[in-house]
């Protein structure tokens, strides 16, 4: 009963209504045709047949349509996704790298879901801005680097995207006039019509205008779609992946695209709230994305997630619900039932333009220098993560990015600790000063500690403690209100400077103290073992408490 009541909620929330799926249905057309480029430039950038991002952007907006809790997203092929899956099956010789990449897909799909059952949506805010600000900006610098060589028909070597780049440089003679003039010829088209009312079928326009004048003059070394594999007519069949093209750094690759793919898509539900005002659910979505990927996977497509501008293209075309998602990949059906055929006479030099524009239009010098001006911490989060971005594997370059900004922001952390004294007042309240470097004898101090106690913050604390060296019977009361858990070396600090002001005849207090933290310090046995540590939990009343510790202080220093 339960099973079929929820299912019957789950239909109520994705069946179309009557007043929207009409536009809706004509949304999702834009969406379609802007697709096929935008698929089959993700493929290039994955290194497969760009067949398969066709594949992924008719499966992807479907099973995500109709499974996302932001439901003008739509979930389908993005540069970024490709490029972390790309660099994941690079080693995977040719002829098996599309068994690879569907089983990485279908990785990354239960990736996500089990993200989204877990609630890990929360931890998508811990990544810090810098980090994924200087990750994109690498991500649209390689596709630059990456697709110059693919613009002008040149065969070039190089280990990554710099390297293919300076190759071309040295050597221009490798280029090719035809490919080049036609990769020229579709940069200038995508510029002269980006301001105009056929912007959104640009990049469509820009395949095909080039694209039949070379047929036309028959240019037969200008290189081709057809010629990185054949292009299979009608719709995919579902096939399960082989579990034989499994390897770790396979899994390692799958990583990597569920953690970009999962962050890109929270901001993307932050960009296009819901039309009723109702609020996105993070968790929901990553199942959403997770269900794209599997189905993506099955049906021989390539890693899937919310596209920024599929998702804007979505709502400027006049999308009033999921359905519009769900009619984008539907409509893709349709044209590769039709079309397919014509894909492989796309000249290749004309999907490079149209990703090097793409990688261009995509980034933000706006953030950029707004993270310069901010401080050295984001300063060193992105610049780390765009330089990673370009010489390492993507998994290795986010990875990096991740890890350095923690322990930057740890250090932050310790270094803003501030500890202030607190002075009560006649007339109820605290007057706060900054705390003086050595106790006076025969005085309670009352100290509140502003900034993080975990790990280093601790250690900070305990060099920031006035000193009670040379006083006599010192009372510290140290206010803890409002921190729920502390680590095992924050009390190893608490106990320490009790011991030091055992040793002058003085006792430490703590006030505020949650009833959470009272457990954890009873189940440590670090603090309470020192004599005279005395323990004031928290009330309502802010300032009640430490008042109180203060108070008893000055009874036993006048006992």
């Amino acid at each position: 009963m339960v099973t079929t009541g929820r299912r019957g909620r789950w239909l109520h929330r994705v069946l179309p209504e009557r007043g929207t799926i009409r536009k809706d249905l004509v949304a999702g057309l834009p969406g379609a045709i802007s697709g096929v480029p935008d698929g089959m430039a993700a493929s290039v950038l994955a290194g497969v047949n760009p067949v398969h991002g066709l594949y992924a952007s008719m499966a992807g907006p479907i099973g995500g349509g109709l499974t996302s809790s932001t439901r003008l997203m739509v979930i389908t092929t993005t540069s970024a996704a490709a490029l972390a899956a790309g660099s994941a099956v690079a080693g995977v010789p040719e002829e098996d790298r599309p068994g690879a990449m569907f089983l990485l897909t279908v990785i990354a799909g239960l990736l996500m879901v089990l993200a989204g059952v877990a609630k890990l949506g929360r931890y998508t805010r811990f990544v810090p801005h810098s980090v994924m600000i200087g990750f994109l900006s690498g991500v649209a610098a390689n596709i630059v680097f990456g697709q110059l060589p693919d613009l002008v028909g040149a065969d070039v070597s190089g280990p990554f995207a710099l390297a293919k780049a300076w190759d071309l440089i040295t050597h221009p003679t490798l280029a090719d006039p035809a490919a080049t003039l036609a990769g020229l010829t579709a940069l200038v088209l995508l510029v002269a019509l980006q301001r105009t009312r056929v912007a959104a079928y640009s990049a469509l326009i820009a395949l095909i205008v080039p694209s039949l004048a070379v047929a036309l003059l028959h240019a037969g070394s200008v290189p081709r779609v057809r010629d990185n594999g054949a292009i299979p007519s009608g719709l995919p069949t579902p096939v399960l992946p082989r579990l034989e093209d499994f390897s770790f750094s396979l899994l390692a690759g799958a990583f990597a695209v569920a953690a970009v793919v999962l962050v890109q898509g929270a901001g993307v539900s932050e960009a296009a709230p819901n039309p009723d005002r109702t609020r996105s659910n993070p968790n929901q979505d990553f199942v959403a994305q997770g269900i794209g990927n599997l189905l993506a996977g099955l049906f021989r497509g390539q890693p899937v997630g919310g596209s920024v501008g599929r998702t804007a293209l979505n709502v400027s075309a006049g999308a009033a619900g999921r359905w519009a998602a769900v009619f984008s990949g539907i409509w893709m059906a349709l044209i590769l039932l039709l079309f397919a055929g014509t894909v492989g006479a796309v000249v290749m030099s004309t999907l490079a333009a149209v990703l090097i524009f793409a990688a261009i239009g995509s980034l933000r010098p706006g953030a950029m220098l707004a993270i310069l001006r901010t401080g050295r911490i984001s300063q060193i989060a992105m610049i780390s993560t765009f330089v990673a971005t370009l010489f390492l594997p993507v998994a290795a370059a986010v990875g990096l990015g991740l890890v350095l900004s923690l322990l930057l922001q740890l250090n932050q952390e310790a270094i803003d600790l501030r500890v202030v004294e607190l002075v009560p007042r006649d007339g109820g309240g605290f007057v706060e000063r900054p705390a003086g470097r050595r106790l006076d004898s025969q005085r309670v101090t009352l100290l509140d500690v502003y900034g993080s106690l975990f790990y280093a913050g601790a250690r900070t604390l305990q060099s920031r403690l006035p000193d009670p060296t040379g006083a006599r019977r010192p009372v510290v009361v140290l206010r803890l209100r409002g921190r729920v858990m502390l680590g095992a070396t924050a009390f190893t600090v608490f106990a320490d400077y009790a011991e030091r002001l055992a040793d002058a005849g003085g006792r430490l207090y703590l006030s505020g103290v949650d009833p959470a933290m009272v457990q954890q310090i009873r189940r440590n046995r670090t603090v309470e073992r020192v004599d005279g540590v005395r323990i004031f939990e928290a009330s309502d009343v802010v300032g009640e408490s430490s008042l109180k510790a203060y108070q008893a202080a000055r009874r036993w220093l006048n006992s």
